[in-house]
């Protein structure tokens, strides 16, 4: 079963608009590059041809990146309350330490001061649907148990 990616409106946009470029105008640039360093020469020891062909390998797999997400996305319209969801800024404490910022949706989308969270995600779950002021633990990949404070949730 393929992961879905939760998506907020501008982030699905600026995702389209980055295939769109990287299938047409990327592949010509990149193309166009290849043939130029093919026209130098030797093959084996031309440094040209082969970072273009190391770029193209590297267009190609955000290409296909970028498909998989486009394919497999949900939409994510957050609301204003105080819910923990995704599409949400929540900050948390985490066993009493200083409260920390998390987005919760997509790696796609980042916020300044804010590290992402998937809802996949042991913690995202433990958190999804908690409010502002509650508690709830979470095991972490090791087996610790930490408690889990929500200090705030708002829309990014």
């Amino acid at each position: 079963m393929a992961k879905v990616h939760h998506l907020t409106q501008s982030a699905l946009d600026r995702l389209k608009a980055e295939h769109e470029d990287l299938t047409t105008r990327g592949r010509i640039e990149v193309a166009n590059k290849i043939e130029r360093a093919r026209e130098l020469g030797d093959l084996s020891e031309n440094g040209d041809y082969h970072a273009a062909k190391d770029e193209q390998g590297h267009m190609e797999g955000r290409i296909r990146h970028l498909e998989s997400i486009l394919e497999n996305y949900e939409l994510v319209e957050a609301d204003d309350g105080d819910l923990v969801g995704p599409g949400k800024l929540v900050t948390l404490s985490i066993d009493g330490d200083e409260p920390e910022t998390y987005y919760l949706g997509s790696h796609e989308e980042q916020f300044a001061g804010a590290a992402t969270m998937t809802p996949e995600s042991a913690l995202g779950k433990a958190i999804a649907g908690k409010r502002v002021n509650e508690e709830c633990s979470y095991t972490t990949p090791n087996g610790h148990e930490l408690k889990v404070s929500i200090v705030s949730v708002e829309l990014p």
